[in-house]
């Protein structure tokens, strides 16, 4: 589902597509930076750089080169460890040999590599910056003075400062005309979408509350030990991003997002205010910044609420859903993760398979069960290729940046213990890593461990102004 509602045109030729950016590409050469010739003439392939070869990246390349929407092709790739990139090179040529074309001398590494694989692509073409999102606006920032499209994955900020800047950014991007797609990918999910209209057409009656779950165990790198000293502190808490709030946003931001946002839409707005609960339990020799379980309550400015339950605990029960209850009937927004969504409405508010009142029904793909659905994350790049090849208005870092403020301003309320206004997460002065544009292989970290190799964590109701 795109945001675009303009009427499809022609699509147009690669020559069509590169006149606009001639003057980047003069202006290149100009600079001493060269564009290697990786385009083939006339057959409207559209490149790809990827910056941030992990296993997120790794998926996202494969979701834009499994798209329907005409060709492309991976160019150039970034990133500060040398065994990712070769990792996702070789798991990427595995699949997709004939849509791979990254020698040796398109591979770079370094924080300053990001610039590199940018010159390798040309104005109509997508860089994908799938880094810890400390980096975000720096990648933005140099995409839109090159004026490359954009893929970028969520949470696009960590605090006030970087949204602020982002969403500066994203009004010069505006004036570029640049296609750019943030990863909240159930926004494209075909039966979320039915659902949300559903629910403008009344068939729910007024929504008066939602509730998310997002309980599982320990998860990708939100639990750390101490650096055992192979690489440096800033290397390391890169490597456990999800384990520092500067890299990550932490689990809280990392994890809980999509359940906000896909609950924020069924609302059609964004909550004005949270207040939450959390601690650290059990956590032995952990070193990370994290909570292990939030309960985080917002309110939206009619006073509905939204209830984030999270949670990252060995033994305990686990969930992954998201609901919706209006004052005629309940509705499943997603049941068991991601994807599928098995989005439902009820006949009241008796969640049960008993019970329905409509499911989503697969008219469209042939050949496929009725209760089919296309992975969002493949329907997120069908949309945006066919913007880009249609050139249609289409630009998510608003919506992207406001989805991640959101988020943390219910995590700030658990860290702090106090209630956070999205006015006082905005203008929070606390800027996690303020250089993370100047960061370089030998920097020291935005954040260093105590003699015993541990970061300072929050602590509600003490430091009450910043997280940490």
């Amino acid at each position: 589902m795109s945001e675009s509602t303009e009427p499809t045109i022609a699509t147009p030729s690669r020559r069509d597509l590169l006149k606009t950016v001639g003057g980047a590409a003069a202006a290149s050469v100009l600079t001493g930076v060269a564009i290697p010739d990786v385009y083939a003439a006339e057959d409207n392939t559209l490149n790809i750089a990827l910056i941030g070869c992990g296993g997120r990246g790794t998926g996202a390349v494969g979701d834009a080169l499994s798209s329907h929407v005409g060709p492309a092709k991976l160019v150039a790739m970034a990133d500060v460890f040398r065994e990712n990139l070769d990792s996702a090179y070789q798991t990427l040529v595995n699949k997709f040999s004939a849509k791979i074309d990254v020698p040796e001398e398109r591979r770079f590494i370094g924080f300053d590599a990001y610039k590199k694989a940018m010159d390798c692509i040309k104005g109509s073409d997508v860089a994908i910056f799938t880094t810890p999102l400390a980096f975000r606006w720096v990648h933005f920032k140099h995409a839109i003075e090159k004026g490359v499209n954009v893929f970028m994955e969520k949470p696009l900020t960590g605090d006030g400062p970087t949204s602020k800047r982002m969403l500066e950014l994203y009004e010069q991007s505006l004036k570029k005309n640049m296609k750019v797609g943030v990863g909240l990918m159930c926004r494209h999910c075909e039966a979320r979408g039915e659902l949300f209209k559903r629910i403008k057409d009344g068939q729910m009656g007024e929504i008066l509350m939602l509730r998310a779950y997002r309980t599982a165990g320990p998860t990708a790198s939100a639990f750390s030990l101490k650096n055992p000293g192979k690489v440096s502190d800033l290397m390391y808490q890169i490597q456990r991003f999800h384990s520092f709030l500067w890299a990550s946003g932490g689990a809280f931001s990392d994890f809980l997002i999509h359940n906000i946002d896909e609950c924020c839409w069924m609302k059609d707005a964004w909550p004005v205010e949270a207040k939450a609960l959390g601690g650290r339990h059990y956590r032995g020799d952990y070193i990370d910044q994290n909570f292990d379980n939030y309960s985080t309550e917002y309110t939206f400015a009619d006073g509905t609420k939204l209830f984030m339950e999270g949670r990252t605990m060995t033994g305990a029960h686990q969930e992954f859903a998201s609901y919706a209850h209006g004052s005629k009937a309940a509705a499943i927004i997603s049941r068991s993760g991601h994807a599928p969504s098995r989005a439902r409405i009820f006949k009241n508010q008796r969640v049960s398979d008993d019970n329905i009142a409509w499911r989503w029904r697969n008219t469209k793909y042939k050949g496929k069960a009725p209760d089919f659905e296309k992975s969002p994350y493949q329907l997120e790049w069908d949309d945006l290729w066919t913007a880009i090849r249609e050139n249609k208005p289409y630009n998510e870092v608003k919506r992207g940046v406001e989805a991640s403020l959101v988020t943390s301003m219910g995590r700030m309320a658990a860290h702090t213990g106090r209630v956070i206004t999205y006015k006082q997460m905005l203008e929070c002065p606390h800027e996690f890593a303020p250089n993370a544009d100047k960061l370089t292989l030998t920097s020291a970290a935005p954040i260093m461990p105590d003699k015993n190799g541990k970061y300072p964590i929050p602590e509600p109701g003490i430091k009450i102004d910043r997280e940490y």
